[in-house]
């Protein structure tokens, strides 16, 4: 009877034992079990390109199982906890192991902490030595089985465990000491993530790295003995050399990046490539050196049917200080000097002012006030459209403006999703030439749309994001026009075979900025160089600094050549005589009686050492003075003035008049 007593006494206190753990463990409040990841922006297939650090300068990121080479679960799980499976939180046996061994030796000789332990030592910053420590951590690993799968206390551990320094995390540590992505590991490069959070700090490979490798190649032999990897490759394992230091985190599309993160936090995907953006920042940096350290560069390649941003440069050196490389000069608002014309040409298309091989007058011209220039002060007479845009005259495209009408040219940025900055007033004929800020981003939409046909969308740079129609600018046939006239100028020297690109350069006032904006069959780009604060940069123009990187960033996109579109069924494809009269001249039909040079005549051979007499008929004073397309002599009245000493040489003399009529005549000076 007294046995009985005892026995169901001792059942009894089982009973209030167990149900009063069961209370502790149900009342046990948890930690936060989620914890702050660093963000982090990859590019159009998941590649990381640039993490930042979370608070207090940790490095901590999100990962998740598929991220994670199964190796290293099996190694962890084997060395760390072999039961980790089948307990509750708690391993009995390696506890009661652990406490026979401490019972026998007078000090603890090995530890019974299971990877829940170690996850509930994590979560509350707890020690790991004292009794009180260790029951609590028993307590909380007991309620963390009883909320979280077995995997999700994995995915505690991966995220938490410390690896030295500021590096929390397997994913983190992979990256700085292993510069990789956990996804693929070696034996070898498993069992040192296996190693280190035992004694992070005193294991540091920067800092340490003997006592990195003797802890590695404890494991790989444990892992060996247990059957998870051969002896074969442990021995194989042991023989690869220590991380020799921290690896860099990836800073790849810095200025992009920032720009991302500034939209919220976590993880941001992007448009751009990989493996274009390395390639097109390599590049800039090359060509950037030996230059005006006080000198930036940008550059955007995207796609042309899709708008997508493939890459995208800011500055060649993120962290300089001179040439302010923090500055994203693909956002900065600058003169785009030239390189607006040919909208403008193709815009005079649209409206049948003009057609490629009408004939435009490239003379002295004055709008009220505003008397434009061409860039080298010669004048070349009457020159079809087309050479004029290839030669990028000033005054055919004022002339053009003028016609079309400054408001028309805004209107047609802002429908091709252009935000000019614009100061002061009205816009006025000075827009083609540049007289406005765009940034370079922006110019590359633009450029995109000629490039499509005339239709316009916005570039975009988040992947997954659908790109924004915009209205169509001008015809397909107009567009193609453009593209055809661009296409035949002579490309810098040495470009590479990247098919026909139909591009244009320009070039700011007061040199302040080269641009080079173009595209081929597939791609569009451009780039600017220049000082960020807006400073002169004198020598430099878009033609000869900027237009040889522009075919470069389409010759490292190019895997083979694109060719460009055909023309539209509509396009007019005529010789001058064959168009319609209204079409042949561009200008001035009406005069009341044509100018005519009439002395000295064409092919004269004149005599050296004194000024020349010129003689005219007709036309509209005052008449206009060249010399082989320099202005000699202005406001001319009457029918007789003289040219002064020309030199020896054959020389062309021409006569313009206040309409814009010219006449011409050789002349051989002896």
């Amino acid at each position: 009877m007294k046995r009985l007593f005892a026995l169901v006494l001792c059942l009894w206190s089982v009973a209030v034992i167990r149900d009063g753990l069961d209370r502790l463990i149900d009342e046990t409040e948890l930690p936060v079990l989620v914890h702050a990841t660093a963000p982090e922006v990859r590019d159009r297939h998941g590649a990381l390109l640039r993490a930042y650090t979370i608070e207090d300068g940790l490095w901590r990121m999100a990962l998740s199982a598929d991220q994670v080479d199964p190796l290293f679960y099996d190694m962890l799980i084997a060395y760390e906890d072999k039961r980790f499976r089948a307990h509750a939180g708690v391993d009995p046996q390696a506890t009661l192991r652990a406490a026979w061994q401490a019972l026998r030796n007078g000090e603890i000789v090995s530890g019974a902490s299971t990877l829940t332990m170690q996850v509930a030592r994590l979560l509350e910053d707890g020690t790991t030595g004292q009794w009180a420590g260790k029951l609590r951590q028993m307590r909380l690993a007991l309620a963390l089985e009883r909320h979280l799968s077995k995997d999700e206390i994995l995915d505690l551990y991966l995220r938490l465990a410390p690896y030295g320094g500021n590096v929390e995390g397997l994913r983190a540590a992979s990256l700085v000491w292993l510069g990789k992505e956990p996804r693929r590991l070696t034996p070898a490069e498993a069992a040192l993530l296996v190693a280190l959070p035992q004694a992070p700090e005193s294991r540091r490979p920067d800092r340490h790295p003997e006592a990195a490798r003797r802890a590695r190649d404890r494991v790989l032999i444990r892992m060996a003995q247990a059957g998870v990897i051969t002896m074969g490759d442990a021995q194989a394992g042991q023989s690869d050399p220590a991380p020799p230091g921290r690896h860099a985190m990836p800073q790849i599309a810095p200025h992009m990046a920032d720009r991302a993160v500034a939209t919220g936090p976590g993880r941001h995907d992007l448009t751009l490539d990989k493996g274009l953006q390395i390639a097109l920042e390599n590049l800039t940096r090359t060509y950037m050196q030996g230059r005006d350290p006080r000198l930036s560069m940008a550059v955007v390649l995207a796609d042309i049917e899709s708008g997508e941003i493939l890459a995208s440069v800011g500055s060649p050196r993120y962290t300089a200080t001179e040439g302010q490389g923090f500055v994203d000069m693909t956002q900065a608002m600058r003169s785009p000097g030239s390189t607006l014309k040919p909208l403008v040409y193709g815009l005079a298309f649209d409206r049948g002012l003009v057609h490629p091989e009408t004939l435009i007058l490239d003379t002295p011209v004055q709008f009220g006030t505003y008397a434009p220039q061409n860039f080298d002060g010669v004048y070349r007479g009457e020159v079809p459209v087309r050479r004029a845009l290839q030669l990028s005259l000033n005054i055919p495209v004022v002339r053009l403006t003028e016609a079309l009408g400054p408001a028309h040219l805004m209107s047609a940025l802002k429908r091709a999703g252009v935000n000019p900055g614009l100061q002061g007033g009205a816009p006025g004929l000075a827009l083609s030439l540049g007289g406005l800020g765009v940034t370079l981003e922006e110019m590359v939409q633009l450029y995109g749309a000629l490039a499509r046909g005339g239709e316009a969308k916005t570039l975009t740079w988040q992947n997954g994001a659908a790109p924004e129609p915009l209205d169509r600018i001008m015809s397909a046939a107009s567009a193609w026009q453009v593209g055809h006239v661009l296409a035949g100028l002579m490309p810098p020297p040495q470009a590479g075979p990247q098919g026909r690109v139909a591009y244009k350069t320009g070039t700011s006032y007061g040199h302040r900025d080269a641009w080079a904006l173009g595209w081929n069959g597939r791609y569009v780009a451009g780039v600017w160089i220049g000082r960020p604060d807006g400073t002169p940069v004198p020598g430099a123009f878009g033609g000869d600094l900027a237009a040889p990187m522009l075919f470069e960033v389409l010759g490292r996109a190019t895997v083979r050549p694109a060719p460009l579109p055909p023309p539209p069924a509509e396009t007019l494809l005529v010789s001058r005589a064959q168009l319609p009269a209204t079409l042949q001249r561009f200008g001035p039909r009406d005069a009341a009686q044509s100018l005519q040079l009439t002395f000295p005549p064409d092919g004269a051979r004149l005599s050296a050492g004194g000024d020349i007499p010129i003689k005219v008929r007709g036309g509209t004073p005052p008449y206009t003075l060249l010399a082989d397309g320099a202005v000699v002599g202005t406001e001319l009245r009457g029918g007789a003035f003289f040219a002064p000493d020309l030199g020896a040489g054959f020389t062309t003399l021409s006569v313009i008049d206040a309409l814009g009529q010219s006449g011409r005549v050789s002349v051989e000076v002896r």
